[in-house]
């Protein structure tokens, strides 16, 4: 198993990811598209957090009538950023892109949102129609934008500054594997005896720096876990697109979702809590053929896997933000570790 030519969810073929961030004084908020390729994906979800906000995830379910979708929505904004999905789902519109229904079609866009309210200074200051709209504008395939851009732009975790991570996977029999995570959780990334981030001992060969965190830097860290600010139900959530070329149904989605969740609980801990509405969607484009019971089996592993690497990777690449409505260190800021090597940074 090797990592895609970007180590990217765009390494499935198809794909494309673009990020749009609010602006202006006192807002640290945005949104994240990833779009299909032309007629859809196949798609299922599973949402553990106990406080999701979520759009047509019930849809997803296997029983029911839509087979594809045409996008994957992760904003910023809690309930409210579910309005980005709007501006998505217009642009798709005028594209010719949707369920087909007598007199036109209708796209087909899932959402999940993650709160980051108040952090920038201005609760009011969260992502709308307009900004996804612009997310779906800057959508391209090729290397992704990594740490505090899109609906990782407002995002922490466990004191720590979060933001967006992707990770890919190719197996032995060609077929890739991908994900796309904007970390946002209650829980810490960080080894609290070691210092050393919770998931990075899943990295392949050479892609994360070796960390030998000093006595005194595992107490710094520690702190800003401790130091967080007070939580409240429905006030974190960690969100991820997993994605593969392989063929498979919606209950097959349904189940590469669910195997992927380990990934949050390699490198998140806790995960799934109160305080989460952690989500993950999966796609399959179906442009390799469905697997048999081995390449399942090796699916999955990888799914969870290229989770685990994705909140790594969100996490390296966050920089500290500082805004009237509070300040995040990032974990190179505390510990001085090393980015990683061929990183596309926001």
């Amino acid at each position: 198993m090797h990592a895609g030519p970007h180590n990217a969810i765009t390494d499935i073929p198809g794909l494309r990811v673009g990020h749009a961030a609010l602006t202006g004084e006192d807002a640290l908020s945005g949104t994240t598209v990833v779009l299909c390729p032309p007629g859809g994906a196949t798609a299922g979800a599973d949402v553990r957090g106990a406080a999701p906000g979520t759009r047509e995830t019930d849809l997803l379910a296997p029983g029911n009538s839509v087979q594809r979708v045409h996008a994957v929505v992760l904003s910023g904004g809690s309930a409210y950023g579910l309005a980005a999905a709007q501006g998505v789902m217009d642009r798709l519109e005028a594209a010719g892109e949707g369920f087909p229904v007598p007199g036109g079609v209708v796209p087909i866009v899932p959402a999940a949102v993650l709160f980051d309210l108040g952090r920038g200074g201005r609760f009011a200051a969260r992502p709308t129609a307009e900004t996804g709209a612009a997310a779906y504008d800057a959508a391209a395939s090729g290397p992704v934008l990594q740490g505090v851009v899109g609906a990782g732009t407002g995002a922490t975790a466990g004191g720590l500054k979060g933001g967006i991570g992707t990770a890919s996977a190719v197996l032995d029999d060609g077929t890739t594997v991908a994900a796309l995570v904007a970390v946002n959780a209650a829980g810490s990334p960080v080894h609290g005896r070691t210092g050393t981030l919770l998931g990075a001992r899943h990295g392949l060969p050479g892609e994360f720096p070796e960390a030998d965190v000093a006595p005194e830097v595992v107490e710094e860290l520690a702190a800003v876990f401790r130091g967080r600010r007070t939580l409240a139900a429905g006030t974190a959530t960690s969100l991820a697109v997993v994605a593969t070329d392989a063929t498979l149904d919606k209950a097959g989605c349904g189940r590469l979702a669910t195997v992927a969740h380990d990934g949050y609980a390699r490198s998140l801990d806790p995960v799934h809590t109160a305080m989460d509405g952690d989500a993950i969607f999966a796609l399959a484009t179906g442009d390799r053929p469905a697997p048999g019971p081995e390449g399942l089996f090796a699916l999955h592993a990888a799914a969870a896997d290229v989770v685990t690497r994705a909140v790594v990777h969100a996490v390296l690449a966050a920089t500290p933000v500082t805004t009237t409505g509070g300040s995040w260190p990032s974990y190179r800021s505390v510990t001085g570790a090393a980015e990683p090597a061929n990183r596309e940074r926001g």
